[in-house]
């Protein structure tokens, strides 16, 4: 590989070729709103592949449709035309060439903030769909009407606009929603990966309501479109349905959550999505009560989990916040021995008591704290106390003593 050869070097040899290097996509954008990209991808025009080859010989060539040259950490792809050939979003015919220009190669994007240029030796901005504009306006926008050639752009949308807060223009919405039928195509590992990013953002509701907008929600998320509509006893929900009442709950957690690392974000955030899916599958008949909901969730979200091949931590978490969010919200009022089983068990599952009882807080505001009682018995009464009490060794009558134990810490500090 070439020594450290910086992306200026880079884009000089081309220039000296008689081609041009630009920073192209999300970098882009993330520089005209101030935020930091961590992804740089640049795009060469007026060089061929076998040109470029000559130019940077040492370059790792990665992708099967279309050619990616790694130098040094840094992507570089030429300029190139798309045609779609079939359904779904892998069906395209490629075309790269020295002729194609930035303004060919940005008309294929996505939506106009991510069809923005800047040429890398001069820091000129090349924005032919008016993206800076539209950054201005907080608005998403379709390029063209190419944008019907790739379902799987109805997720990106929805996600970009919970990542920016974003509304989304009355056209491209329009749009998405002649995808709908088109979306059946994508894997659910693509669905997935744009599900995921979108619990990572600020605001996840954002994502749910533009899909729900075009349409779209009941293609790949039904169990959380059935919630719609799914009445709740107004004195306790005065925001109305099980789905309006789902959403506030996973953006509550979400802003309690933001400090944390992302796969502990995802597991939180999940379990916040699927507490109440239950009440998606509840007899109409029984409105506005939701009785057994607990345990219609947790089938529900392993069915969801599978058919969206969704990881299996995020499942358990899910199943965890589904079957104990109602447990939790009424831990105060539970005898010693059940509010010992609820910390046991609890501290033994993925989502863990600091995860429920966010979930919990977001669901109920007349939440116990049962984190830190939980913490503090478990911390206090732990099998080293057992040994020196009672000089057992782990097994049966340990655990027993264990739990009599926490029962009897639980009386005396909460009970008492």
């Amino acid at each position: 590989m070439q020594d450290n050869i910086n992306i200026l070097e880079m884009a000089k040899k081309i220039k000296s070729n008689g081609g041009n290097l630009y920073l192209v996509g999300g970098a882009v954008r993330d520089e005209l709103l101030g935020i930091k990209s961590h992804d740089e991808d640049y795009c060469v025009t007026g060089i061929s592949f076998n040109e470029f080859k000559k130019i940077f010989p040492d370059a790792h060539i990665r992708g099967k449709s279309f050619a990616v040259f790694d130098i040094d950490g840094k992507e570089l792809a030429l300029a190139r035309r798309e045609r779609k050939t079939g359904m779904g979003h892998k069906e395209f015919e490629i075309e790269t060439d020295n002729l194609i220009t930035i303004e060919d190669d940005l008309s294929r994007r996505d939506i106009t903030i991510n069809a923005i240029a800047k040429e890398v030796l001069t820091g000129k901005i090349i924005d032919p769909f008016n993206g800076r504009n539209d950054l201005n306006k907080k608005v998403i926008r379709a390029v063209t009407n190419a944008f019907k050639e790739d379902p799987l752009r109805v997720y990106r949308v929805a996600r970009f606009a919970a990542k920016f807060g974003f509304s989304v223009d009355k056209k491209t919405i329009e749009m998405m929603n002649e995808l709908k039928q088109e979306l059946k195509t994508i894997s659910e590992e693509r669905v997935y990966t744009e599900f995921s990013k979108a619990l990572l953002t600020k605001k996840p509701s954002i994502f749910f309501n533009v899909l729900r907008e075009t349409n779209a929600l009941d293609i790949h998320f039904k169990c959380i479109s059935n919630l719609i509509g799914a009445e709740q006893p107004e004195k306790y929900h005065p925001e109305g349905d099980a789905y309006n009442h789902t959403l506030i709950v996973l953006d509550k957690v979400s802003k309690e959550t933001e400090n944390l690392n992302d796969e502990r974000k995802l597991e939180i955030r999940f379990g916040a999505l699927v507490h109440d899916l239950g009440k998606g599958e509840t007899p109409k008949d029984e409105y506005p009560h939701h009785y057994m909901h607990e345990k219609r969730g947790v089938e529900i979200v392993k069915r969801f989990g599978n058919e969206m091949k969704i990881p299996n931590r995020l499942i358990n978490c899910g199943k965890t916040s589904c079957r104990e969010h109602m447990r939790g919200g009424i831990f105060n009022k539970m005898k010693p021995n059940k509010k010992v089983e609820f910390i046991e068990r609890i501290d033994k599952s993925i989502l863990g008591l600091d995860g429920l009882q966010i979930i919990v807080n977001a669901d109920n505001k007349n939440a116990v704290d049962f984190e830190i009682i939980g913490r503090k018995c478990l911390e206090e009464i732990n099998g080293d106390y057992i040994k020196q009490k009672y000089g057992l060794e782990e097994g049966i009558e340990f655990g027993n003593k264990l739990h009599e134990e926490r029962v009897m810490w639980i009386k005396k500090h909460i009970e008492g």
